[in-house]
């Protein structure tokens, strides 16, 4: 029996990168969590794995970053965009989230100014 290759998190998951365009791995766990709730990052990473292989998330770079991390000084971060199979319904949830998103950087930016 083969199990089938839809899923609510992928789905979740290209709707978030339909509004934010390219994002890393721990990006779209953090952006999740707050638009849909509770999630296992294994699932988010179980799901842009899948998404990559059945080309609805492409696998847009891979950049080493320095800092000062618990497990050492290096970070991996694997960058992801809508790929060319990726069917994304609109949300009205996530659109409201990053409008509100980009209001609040804007207003800081104003404010740092």
């Amino acid at each position: 029996m083969v199990r089938p290759t839809k899923s609510a998190i992928r789905q979740n998951i290209l709707k978030i990168l339909s509004y934010s365009g390219k994002l890393h791995g721990y990006e779209l766990y953090y952006h999740y969590l707050n638009i849909f709730g509770k999630v296992h990052m294994r699932s988010i990473y179980y799901n842009l794995k899948k998404g990559v292989i059945l080309k609805e998330i492409n696998l847009l770079d891979v950049k080493k970053e320095q800092g000062n991390y618990s497990w050492g000084s290096e970070a991996e971060k694997v960058y992801y965009t809508i790929g060319p199979e990726a069917n994304v319904r609109e949300s009205k949830r996530v659109k409201e989230y990053f409008e509100k998103q980009s209001e609040e950087k804007s207003k800081k930016n104003n404010q740092e100014s």
